[in-house]
């Protein structure tokens, strides 16, 4: 068993699919269903359910992608940290972060950073604060970036901007003329909200409680993981959601949707590390140029939105 059969299993089985995988790795189809068979012939299992065109894991095969993801990650710390040995002119940075921070605050961010060092290999993913903490725990993450608060002892946690969430209805809604006066009248509609796991969701919950409404109380018509997705389900229908202000910015501007007067306390974003694993000088520098410009001159963390 190769480091290289692993990436192509673990290409395969994260997408589910060879021809999608061999163009993802710049390989030959055949050369990708040979790196799976000779995997499967030489352990004598089955990694892969074949069903007309679609591709499953096996439970051998989950097990593999469980510890090819170990193994992968273990080895990417290792180049990193030879890489590192030539200093921050060269190397890799891996960015995990959550989907607001990702596409609203972080892109500015990672440009200056290109810009400064622009021999560094800037790899960028996007999930939801778990996955986020995830990737960070098992090394396949230099830095992440959550919204709200995690509790995992393994990861340092560093506040480094605040973010204010909202409450908006579309403008057909009937609290868009006639807005709830207490928030324990949230119940009263439907809602569209992030998956649970997501920063978004958890941090509109933990408000929730602290005014003394059990979020189950909710009616949650539907749960969507992308930020846009659930803006567009709730201007076109009558949901009520919770989202970052700077999300709905733009939407509220146009009147597309409007913000029910209902204040929810502010949320932290902060920039999260394993507390025991290498730290490279481009993941250094990075967190060194975030927090540098996101002092506000009161030195404390800045705020995304007024």
């Amino acid at each position: 068993m190769t480091l290289e059969q692993l990436r192509i299993f673990l290409a395969v089985a994260e997408r589910e699919h060879v021809t999608r995988a061999a163009e993802a790795l710049n390989l030959t189809q055949s050369t990708v269903s040979g790196a799976i068979h000779a995997l499967e012939t030489r352990h004598d299992v089955k990694l892969f359910h074949r069903v007309g065109r679609r591709i499953e894991l096996t439970e051998a095969g989950k097990a593999l992608a469980e510890e090819a993801k170990a193994i992968l990650a273990r080895v990417r710390v290792a180049e990193t940290a030879m890489a590192d040995l030539g200093g921050i002119r060269r190397g890799t940075l891996s960015v995990f972060a959550s989907q607001t921070i990702a596409s609203y605050w972080l892109p500015r961010l990672l440009v200056h950073f290109h810009c400064r060092y622009p021999q560094v290999d800037l790899k960028i993913e996007v999930g939801n604060t778990a996955q986020c903490t995830k990737a960070v725990m098992v090394g396949a993450a230099d830095i992440g970036f959550i919204e709200g608060t995690i509790d995992e002892p393994s990861v340092s946690v560093e506040l480094v901007a605040t973010d204010r969430l909202v409450i908006v209805v579309g403008s057909n809604h009937p609290w868009a003329s006639r807005p709830p006066a207490l928030i324990h009248e949230l119940h009263q509609t439907e809602w569209v909200l992030r998956e649970p796991g997501s920063g978004t969701r958890s941090s509109f919950e933990d408000a929730l409680r602290t005014h003394g409404l059990d979020p189950n109380h909710l009616r949650v018509a539907i749960e969507l993981p992308s930020n846009e997705a659930i803006c567009a389900a709730v201007e076109a229908g009558q949901f009520a959601t919770a989202l970052s202000e700077t999300v709905v910015q733009a939407a509220v501007s146009t009147g597309k949707l409007i913000t029910l007067p209902l204040a929810l306390p502010s949320r932290g974003f902060s920039l999260i590390r394993h507390r025991e694993r290498h730290r490279t000088r481009a993941s250094e520098t990075f967190r060194e140029l975030v927090v540098g410009e996101c002092k506000d001159r009161s030195n404390g963390p800045v705020h995304l939105a007024s």
